[in-house]
């Protein structure tokens, strides 16, 4: 694949201001928004979907025990809660290669 440079937070704004007719920093305010709700969303209930796009999960992850690559020692690795984006089906079919 060629060196693509991706789009930024400014591009990203400027791409929707222009095409929903708004001021970038209504643009950014919506976006600053959809992060709130995301936010409020993932601690209240666990989950957030933007639909057509990406669904954000939170996950728990157990204790477990690993290895450092450096050593080979073996270490305790703490449990964590992490968040996960799963990208929709109609992503991933747009985007990946057909098996």
């Amino acid at each position: 694949m060629a060196e693509a440079r991706r789009m930024g937070k400014s591009e990203l704004f400027s791409h929707f201001a222009e095409k929903y007719d708004m001021k970038r920093t209504e643009v950014r305010e919506l976006f600053d928004e959809v992060t709130t709700l995301a936010e409020k969303e993932l601690k209240r209930s666990g989950e957030f979907t933007i639909p057509g796009v990406v669904k954000l999960v939170v996950q728990k992850r157990k204790a477990r025990m690993g290895r450092n690559p450096a050593t080979g020692e073996p270490i305790k690795i703490p449990a964590k809660t992490v968040v996960k984006a799963r990208p929709v089906k109609q992503i991933k079919d747009a985007v990946l290669p057909r098996k």
